[in-house]
C-alpha cells in the first residue's frame, strides 16, 4: 500500500495512492497524522474519502512535520570507500530538520551564498509506524511503517566548515521526499541520481552498511523512536564532491533521485 500527503486548497490530506487516483484518508491532515492512530493501516486500507487523479495530485514531503529524522553518514559501502574511509563499527548519526523539507516534485530554491558546492545524495528513508524503545534488530521490521525517497541535498562547503555536518543539511525546503510511502518495500532494488538525465548514483539498496531494522535498535537504544518519525539511511558512491574534478548541482538543473519500487523524486534547482 502507498501512503502519501496531498496538499488540497491550501492545506493538505492523508491519502493512499491507487493505480490511477487517491484516496483522501478523511479526518488526517497528513500521513504523520494518521501513523499516530493505532490502527493506522486499516484505516487507510478501508478509506473511501474523495478521490484525486494523480495527474493532479500536488505532493507535499510524505510525512511534513517528522517529530525527529535521524540520517545516517557513511553508510553505503561504495561511498565509504569512495571517501577514503573504513567502514564504520556504529552508525554515523545527524539530524535533520523538518523546515529542510520540500515536496517531491517541487523547485529548489537555493540562496546564492549557499550554492557553490551544491551536492546530490541518494537517499532510502523509512518511517516509524510503531513506537520503538530498547527495541532488538529482530522485532525492528515490527516498527517500521514503510519506505520512502529522499534527496539529501548537502551544501558542501557549510558541512565541512566544522567537524558537525548538520549545517550543510538543513537548508531551507532543499530536501525533496515522497512522493509516497510504500508499506511492501523491501531491500535490494536499484537506488539511483541523476543530474539532468545523466546518472550520477548508482546502486543497489543492499549495499548498505547498517541496514534499516540494526538503524532501529541502535537509534531505539538512544531515544524512543516515535510514529511518524524518519530514519534517512545514508547515500552511495557517486557524489559530486568525491569526482576528480567535483561536480555540484547548478542554476536551473534538475536532480532526479529513483528507488526502484518506490518512485522518484523531481526537484528543480533555483539559485537566488
Amino acid at each position: 500500500m502507498k501512503l502519501a500527503t496531498l496538499r488540497i486548497g491550501g492545506s493538505t490530506v492523508a491519502a493512499r495512492i491507487d493505480d490511477t487516483t487517491a484516496t483522501v484518508i478523511d479526518g488526517f491532515s497528513d500521513l504523520g497524522t494518521l501513523l499516530g492512530a493505532d490502527d493506522w493501516k486499516s484505516i487507510a486500507e478501508g478509506a473511501h474519502g474523495t478521490t484525486i487523479a494523480l495527474t493532479d495530485a500536488d505532493y507535499a514531503p510524505v510525512v511534513p512535520r517528522p517529530g525527529k529524522m535521524f540520517c545516517v553518514g557513511l553508510n553505503y559501502a561504495s561511498h565509504i570507500k569512495e571517501m577514503g574511509r573504513d567502514l564504520p563499527t556504529y552508525p554515523t548519526l545527524f539530524v535533520k530538520v523538518a523546515d529542510a523539507l520540500t515536496g517531491a516534485y517541487d523547485e529548489v530554491v537555493v540562496p546564492a551564498y549557499a550554492a557553490g558546492e551544491l551536492d546530490w545524495e541518494a537517499e532510502l528513508a523509512f518511517v516509524i509506524g510503531k513506537q520503538a524503545y530498547q527495541v532488538s534488530e529482530a522485532d525492528a521490521a515490527d516498527h517500521i511503517a514503510g519506505y520512502s525517497v529522499i534527496n539529501d541535498y548537502t551544501m558542501r562547503d557549510y558541512q565541512y566548515r566544522t567537524l558537525q555536518w548538520d549545517q550543510g543539511k538543513n537548508f531551507e525546503k532543499t530536501s525533496g521526499f515522497g512522493p509516497w510511502m510504500d508499506t511492501d518495500y523491501r531491500l535490494g532494488t536499484r537506488i539511483e541520481t541523476r543530474l539532468e538525465g545523466e546518472v550520477m548514483q548508482a546502486s543497489t539498496t543492499d549495499d548498505l552498511v547498517f541496514k534499516p531494522a540494526a538503524l532501529v535498535e541502535y537509534i531505539s537504544h538512544i531515544v524512543t523512536l516515535n510514529p511518524g518519525d524518519v530514519v534517512i539511511t545514508g547515500t552511495t558512491g557517486g557524489v559530486g564532491h568525491a569526482r576528480k574534478p567535483a561536480r555540484y548541482v547548478g542554476d536551473g538543473q534538475t536532480v532526479e533521485v529513483t528507488v526502484e519500487g518506490l518512485g522518484t523524486v523531481r526537484n528543480k534547482t533555483i539559485v537566488k
